[in-house]
């Protein structure tokens, strides 16, 4: 039997985000979508994540997920057979971007939730075409889900991350790191960054994509996916 698959959603998203390679994978394997909305720190996130995983098992995580995911491969390599990190970040928070932070928290706390997840995920950070609107869509409608609450404590975790370059530089195990060409919150010159760092990782640049390419373009990600599934 395949180890299980646990899937680690951006912020302010949900299962939603993984619909399509749920739907591709869950045939031949076990596949958790473990939450990343019930505390303020990612220390505090991946403490519940491992948890209630399975005893090993392979992960993926996209944008905040892929954070969480370096902090869960760091605190229990042994659990973790293979690891996918998608459009997102090893680098800590900068003092700038955490300040910045600041007038959306206050804002959300004021009511505009709506207003601040549109500035958030802006249409650029996605790739152009007629997909585009209905992925928009489909993140709003997964924020306003989640709530005020979540925006609030994932900023919080956010502001505070750790640095994982140190962690890269010392996975085994198999890693894709995967981006959408046009992911300009999370570019690509970061994911050929960390793949750097990482021995015989595997870079798969999505076309196409911006910052949501298992929506934006699930079945080369799902080919990604399998791929690394079997290495």
């Amino acid at each position: 039997m395949p180890e299980p698959l646990v899937l680690l959603p951006g912020m302010m998203c949900d299962g939603r985000l993984y619909g399509p390679q749920v739907k591709a994978l869950g045939r031949d394997r076990a596949i958790h979508i473990a939450p990343i909305s019930n505390h303020d720190t990612v220390e505090a996130m991946t403490t519940e994540i491992l948890e209630s995983a399975p005893p090993t098992f392979a992960l993926a995580g996209l944008s905040m997920g892929g954070i969480v995911a370096m902090e869960v491969v760091r605190r229990a390599p042994d659990r973790v057979t293979r690891l996918a990190l998608m459009d997102t970040n090893a680098l800590s928070e900068t003092p700038a971007y955490a300040a910045a932070r600041e007038p959306q928290i206050a804002r959300v706390m004021a009511g505009s939730l709506v207003e601040v997840i549109r500035e958030d995920m802006k249409p650029e950070f996605l790739a152009p075409g007629e997909g585009r609107q209905a992925v928009l869509d489909l993140v709003l409608d997964m924020a306003l889900e989640m709530g005020e609450g979540v925006y609030l404590r994932q900023s919080r975790a956010l502001q505070r991350r750790p640095d994982q370059q140190g962690t890269l530089r010392k996975l085994k195990m198999p890693t894709l790191i995967l981006c959408g060409e046009h992911d300009r919150l999370c570019p690509v010159s970061r994911h050929q960054f960390m793949a750097d760092l990482i021995l015989r990782a595997q870079l798969r640049i999505v076309p196409d994509a911006g910052h949501l390419p298992t929506l934006e373009q699930p079945e080369a990600v799902n080919a990604a996916l399998k791929q690394w599934l079997q290495a």
